[in-house]
């Protein structure tokens, strides 16, 4: 295989260096087209929604039937729920310094994070993640100087995502040991009301761009990357959150659709009149001129309401059942409010709930956590751009564990009692801090100070 610095070479056709980098050695789901994932996450692009596969009824007087449409967005809220699930609290990273220097530069890259809001970017390159396959994360600075970081800095670290679901499309590049050697996007922009397709190749020491603005791919950047690393975090997995439960979903739409069209059909009350002679009826006025309508019909006839008996009964199990499948299938709990409602349970009982959805996290977070790891590896070689020579080795040193807590019920009061037998039933912690917890006090400095007057009251009142 061709290393990276020979596909790029500039004396190459720029279409043969764009389409060496184009190799793509993973498989991932195509995002658009016929047979794009987008049809199965869009409810608006489900089969019941094809006028060709299921279209509406045309009369013979040209007026139209429309047929009863319904869908189950039951994909998007399964990626919604695996997010949730693993970033619904935060990614706790756990730094482990030796010394006051990685000490120090611990806080600063957890300023780094805070700064890029990480919490929500995890979450939204968990959806991209989950719905659309693979996912890129680049980061690249900004010059301003600054302290938010803890320390006078000239430049600020920015974040962002890249994905199918976007209209992005991403190409890692693999070496035959499984390195990646380089990271390309491509995507396009509006310029001066024209469509224009950019491509940008990031490598471990360059940043080329090439545009087709001028009729033809032409290279219109070249720029040296000092950070010894691809600037970039790639992340894929070969399915969809939803793996192969489409089928359920859209025979679930079928069904309530069908047979919305037979409830909007026969719903309309039906008066039937049983008589062996032909019955006069129709010439009833209106309420509001005659108070009460009779109706004279033969001996041994009858007159009333028909009811359509429908098999509701038949509809409502198949739903249901299809229902529980695809989330059994999948390994995530149902938060809907009829499913919680309908089975009263304690907090101790519903934790027990949350273990298949938790192995289910314990299951993505390895890829998760491989993404996170080579993501604080870029930032620290941000930082370290960004400090003198010798706190480098301060930031090399310093080890960092990214860990994924797979979202619960939990009980204060549980954990509580638990933490104070396990200390021998002594407190846990101070009254001031109990008071900052309860959030009811505008001045927790005062409170503090009113409960320790009113303490030394009681102490010179005391009971006989």
């Amino acid at each position: 295989m061709a290393t990276i610095q020979e596909i790029i070479d500039k004396n190459r056709p720029v279409t043969e260096i764009i389409s060496d980098l184009k190799e793509k050695a993973v498989y991932v789901q195509p995002w658009t087209g016929r047979w794009g994932l987008i049809h199965e996450y869009d409810p608006k692009r489900h089969p019941v929604m094809n006028k060709a596969k299921y279209p509406d009824i045309v009369n013979e007087d040209g007026s139209i039937d429309y047929v009863t449409r319904i869908t189950y967005d039951l994909q998007r809220l399964a990626v919604k729920r695996m997010t949730e699930l693993c970033f619904g609290i935060p990614v706790k990273r756990i730094y482990k310094p030796n010394n006051d220097g990685e000490q120090k530069v611990a806080k600063m890259l957890e300023a780094i994070y805070e700064r890029n809001r990480i919490d929500s970017v995890n979450i939204e390159r968990s959806n991209m993640l989950f719905a659309g396959c693979e996912v890129m994360t680049l980061w690249y600075a900004v010059e301003q100087r600054h302290d938010l970081y803890g320390f006078n800095c000239p430049l600020k670290l920015r974040c962002k995502n890249y994905s199918p679901m976007h209209g992005d499309e991403l190409y890692p590049l693999f070496d035959e040991y499984g390195d990646m050697i380089a990271l390309s996007v491509g995507y396009t922009r509006k310029k001066l009301g024209k469509t224009v397709s950019y491509f940008d190749t990031y490598t471990d020491s360059k940043h080329l761009k090439w545009s087709n603005e001028n009729y033809g791919w032409q290279l219109i950047e070249d720029e040296d990357i000092t950070l010894g690393k691809i600037p970039g975090v790639y992340m894929f997995r070969p399915t969809p959150i939803w793996e192969d439960t489409s089928k359920i979903v859209f025979e679930i739409e079928w069904a309530l659709s069908r047979n919305g069209n037979y409830l909007r059909k026969n719903s309309k009350p039906v008066f039937c009149v049983f008589a062996d002679e032909e019955i006069q009826f129709g010439e009833e006025q209106p309420e509001n001129k005659e108070f009460k309508s009779i109706l004279q019909y033969p001996k041994g006839s009858s007159a009333g309401y028909v009811t359509w008996e429908q098999a509701v009964e038949n509809l409502k199990f198949f739903v249901t059942e299809l229902r529980q499948s695809f989330f059994t299938q999948l390994q995530l709990p149902d938060w809907s409010y009829e499913s919680m409602k309908s089975n009263p349970m304690s907090g101790e009982s519903r934790k027990q709930l949350f273990i298949d959805a938790q192995l289910k996290v314990k299951d993505e977070s390895g890829r998760l956590i491989e993404f996170l790891d080579r993501e604080m590896n870029v930032v620290k070689a941000f930082l370290k751009t960004m400090l003198p020579e010798k706190q480098w080795k301060d930031v090399d040193s310093l080890q960092v564990e990214m860990e994924i807590t797979p979202f619960t019920i939990t009980d204060d009061k549980d954990t509580i009692a638990n933490l104070t037998t396990a200390n021998g039933g002594k407190p846990i912690i101070s009254q001031r801090q109990s008071v900052e917890m309860l959030g009811w006090s505008n001045d927790v400095d005062k409170t503090m100070q009113e409960l320790g007057e009113e303490k030394t009251v009681d102490a010179f009142h005391l009971t006989e």
